[in-house]
């Protein structure tokens, strides 16, 4: 009697504890994002400003190989790759697609319009027509925008007041980045109202760049401002460093310049928009959606300078900018 009891009861309890068994071993869903830079991949996400990223998407819980799998897309500083390589992760049917700068976020928007996409650093988003409006986006795209834009009238007027008697700067952009016109624009007003000449110059590639900067210093410029783009920051040190050669007071959105070398950044804290897209990402994939979710502009902005880079060139930066600076280096 006692082993049929004892029978009875283990067959129940296997009953039981089957289907328990089974939901415990349910596999966890792993989430795919899809991530599209017109950039070179860094040889160490650690170190570089799309690690902010995944910091920021692992603080919320999120962990690649437990249930987030980044699919990483590069165009190599090759813009004319990146509508093939957004078409690329739409066919991988990724979940949700973060953008990176104004190009890649073009290229992801014209291949598809289901899958979500969250834009980080970019200029213009309603100009370029990304969304229709930042507080109600629309459509399939929402994120993080930049001001870059609006920020060059102030830039220009950071390196007048480094050099009361400049009267001559260069503008360098990209050819592949369609915010840059809004961009020049804006600084060629600004240039107007306070006696400055401006040379537009384009470069996608080392070389451009490197001619860029020879016909600036051919043409006896004093000063350079250099366009909020993705490669630009890629190529950071070469830009800093032919500056530096050609006696340019420079300027440039990116804190990671003047860390290069560069004279001076105005702008918004690259890490902490790549940081916050990941709460963008987090919200859409519990459920939110894009067209509902407010396109942010940066709350902070900040000024980096580089006294080491001052020196060299011979210059004193006025005590008022280094006041309001929020780092200088020596």
């Amino acid at each position: 009697m006692v082993s049929r009891r004892r029978l009875l009861i283990a067959l129940g309890a296997n009953a039981f504890s089957a289907p328990f068994a089974a939901f415990a071993q349910q596999p966890t869903k792993i989430w795919r994002v899809g991530f599209l830079s017109s950039r070179t991949r860094p040889t160490s996400f650690q170190s570089d400003v799309f690690g902010a990223f995944l910091d920021g998407m692992s603080e919320i819980g999120y962990f690649e190989g437990k249930n987030l799998k980044v699919e990483w897309r590069f165009a190599d500083g090759d813009n004319s790759k990146l509508p093939e390589l957004a078409n690329d992760l739409v066919r991988s049917k990724v979940d949700i697609i973060l953008a990176s700068g104004t190009p890649a976020a073009n290229a992801a928007k014209n291949a598809t319009t289901l899958i979500p996409i969250v834009m980080a650093s970019i200029n213009d988003p309603v100009g370029l027509g990304l969304v229709k409006s930042l507080p109600r986006p629309g459509g399939n795209v929402t994120g993080l925008a930049n001001m870059s834009a609006d920020l060059v009238p102030k830039q220009l007027e950071m390196l007048r007041r480094i050099s009361p008697n400049l009267t001559r700067v260069g503008f360098l952009t990209h050819p592949g980045n369609p915010s840059h016109a809004t961009s020049e624009e804006q600084v060629r007003s600004a240039a107007k109202k306070i006696g400055v000449n401006v040379w537009s110059f384009k470069a996608s590639n080392p070389q451009e760049i490197e001619n860029a900067f020879a016909s600036m210093a051919g043409k006896k410029l004093q000063g350079v401002i250099v366009a909020a783009d993705q490669y630009f920051r890629q190529r950071r040190v070469q830009l800093a460093e032919l500056a530096l050669k050609h006696r340019l007071l420079s300027v440039i959105p990116n804190a990671e310049f003047v860390e290069a070398g560069g004279l001076m950044s105005y702008g918004s804290n690259v890490l902490s928009t790549y940081r916050r897209a990941a709460t963008f990402v987090d919200k859409i994939l519990k459920g939110s959606r894009p067209s509902d979710l407010p396109v942010e502009q940066p709350t902070k902005l900040e000024l980096i300078i580089n006294g080491k880079t001052a020196k060299a060139l011979g210059i004193k930066i006025p005590q008022s900018l280094l006041i309001s600076a929020d780092k200088v280096i020596e």
